[in-house]
């Protein structure tokens, strides 16, 4: 253990649990407030500190114990605010989280603190909580670094030179997912909702839905949708849109009350409910562009795309008391790819977690335009492991085994049919992009028509998993949405060898994983 870890924060004074108005007072000063009455922050670090993280299993190098030692100098001279929350809401889940943040970026404690649930007043007191995080905001500002220190040992993070929410929040769900691996589940990076529809025989089925995704396919599109039911008894509970802990019995606790969305592109069409739950006097804005008259513009990416919004989980339609799920019965895998990836294949058990492991999208024009269209991955879409990815993909596939009752499925948010074998974008001769876009409708209804089991199967001879032939709800879907009438004969099969190539060098970075779980998709 890295016994600097193990010290008490100290500092010049510490203001315990300040109330909510006192938050929002000490964060005025950098508060713009909208038409509607919520406050709008804009931050100097606008996305999490990946690439400057550490995750310290055992002592801290010569580097991070000057970091850390630096901290406690610092800390000494200032005013700090002690915020206790509660993660999870179930008798069996509830994490004591601490955090500590200057008086300076109290916004950070008046966003973060929203997003979980009250701690009773004793644990104000207690000597630890289960998880803590310390912000240093200025850290910046004096010694021109930015990193974040993660000891799993202790449950410790230190954040040296973010002023962003987004860091605050990862850095307890980090350290809850890997406290959940420790005790026998698995933290996953997933939204979910119950579904209850009429199935073929038009009695009422309830379906606990969890969705992955990389940011930008859809996950929390898909995750806070009404799928426009009409039926009667049919409804949609949302539950959560972005980290569940499965059991090995695959009931999820939930783990926040509210949520922390990405307001790129949002408008009141194709995500009303969301929209409305931007737009309400209690929602936190954070990076998102307001007009002179006090208007949010979700549209504007003047301040980047990555704006954020915490929006009250209550205020949304189609949400309940409870942010666990009984089971898991439908896992659904977006990916977002514009070639001959279907747009939705049923998944062995063993497929399910070779999906886990590639955790594939693409990359976009934002992300690396040299690499536009070319595969991404990042296991379980979930950037915030601690330990072993290997076994990370073997727990999950164990866990699917054991409750045979669980579908899998991979869902293309993207295009059919978009892309060559060079990766760019083919175009038609009027100018218009090939192919067949799968827009938000077709998913929801297609998520709609798996928890009815209103879709037709038949394997793929490629892949050997099960792929949709018809879609109750979506009448053109053989005919618009095969991949095949696309392509030639030979460019299919040369597509179908790259994107082959790209998993096999993929899931071999990962020895320890199960061999089953390769061989599962003919690689």
């Amino acid at each position: 253990m890295a016994e600097i870890f193990t010290r008490p924060v100290k500092a010049a004074k510490i203001i315990k649990n300040p109330s909510w108005e006192q938050l929002r007072e000490w964060a005025n000063i950098e508060e713009t407030t909208t038409c509607f009455g919520s406050s709008r922050y804009v931050t100097r670090i606008r996305s999490r500190s990946a690439k400057f993280t550490d995750i310290l299993f055992g002592e801290p190098n010569a580097e991070q114990r000057r970091w850390l030692e630096e901290i406690q100098a610092t800390l000494g001279t200032e005013r700090l605010i002690q915020l206790d929350r509660v993660m999870g809401n179930h008798p069996d889940f509830r994490l004591h989280c601490r955090l500590y943040v200057p008086v300076d970026h109290a916004r950070l404690a008046y966003m973060w603190g929203q997003s979980l649930f009250d701690a009773p007043p004793e644990y104000a007191e207690s000597a630890r909580a289960d998880l803590t995080t310390v912000m240093v905001g200025k850290w910046r500002d004096k010694f021109m670094e930015r990193r974040v220190l993660v000891d799993p040992t202790t449950f410790t993070t230190y954040a040296l030179g973010s002023d962003y929410m987004g860091e605050v929040k990862k850095s307890f769900l980090r350290m809850a997912m890997y406290w959940v691996k420790r005790h026998g589940g698995l933290g996953l990076h997933a939204g979910s909702k119950l579904i209850r529809v009429r199935d073929a025989r038009g009695e009422l089925v309830e379906r606990g839905v969890i969705f992955f995704g990389l940011s930008g396919t859809g996950k929390t599109t898909l995750t806070c949708h009404h799928h426009f039911l009409e039926g009667e008894g049919e409804v949609v509970s949302i539950r959560q849109d972005d980290v569940v802990m499965m059991q090995p019995d695959a009931s999820c606790y939930g783990t926040e009350d509210n949520f922390f969305i990405k307001t790129e592109g949002l408008e009141p069409v194709s995500q009303p409910l969301l929209y409305k739950a931007a737009t309400s006097p209690r929602t936190m804005l954070e990076n998102v562009w307001v007009n002179p008259d006090g208007a949010p513009d979700f549209l504007n990416y003047t301040l980047g795309r990555n704006g954020r919004a915490i929006v009250i989980r209550e205020e949304m339609d189609y949400t309940d008391d409870s942010i666990d799920l009984p089971r898991a019965d439908i896992v659904v895998f977006i990916t977002r790819r514009e070639d001959i990836v279907p747009a939705v294949a049923r998944l062995t058990p063993e497929q399910g977690a070779a999906f886990f492991m590639l955790g594939e999208s693409i990359e976009t024009a934002a992300g690396d335009p040299a690499r536009e269209g070319q595969a991404v991955h990042s296991v379980g879409t979930n950037p915030f492991i601690i330990g072993a990815f290997d076994e990370e993909g073997n727990i999950f596939m164990r866990m699917l085994r054991q409750n045979p009752g669980v579908q899998v499925f991979l869902l293309n948010t993207g295009r059919i049919g978009g892309r060559g074998v060079d990766h760019k974008m083919r175009w038609q001769a009027d100018g218009s992009k090939m192919g067949a876009k799968i827009g938000v409708l077709d998913s929801t209804e297609i998520i709609k028509q798996i928890a009815r089991g209103g879709i037709r199967w038949e394997r793929d001879t490629d892949w050997g998993y099960e792929v949709a032939v018809a879609v109750e709800g979506v009448a053109d879907y053989a005919a618009r949405l095969n991949p095949r009438r696309y392509y030639t004969g030979e460019e299919y099969a040369e597509l179908t060898r790259l994107i082959q190539e790209d998993r096999v060098a993929w899931l071999a970075k990962f020895p320890e994983l199960a061999p089953e779980i390769p061989t599962s998709l003919g690689l």
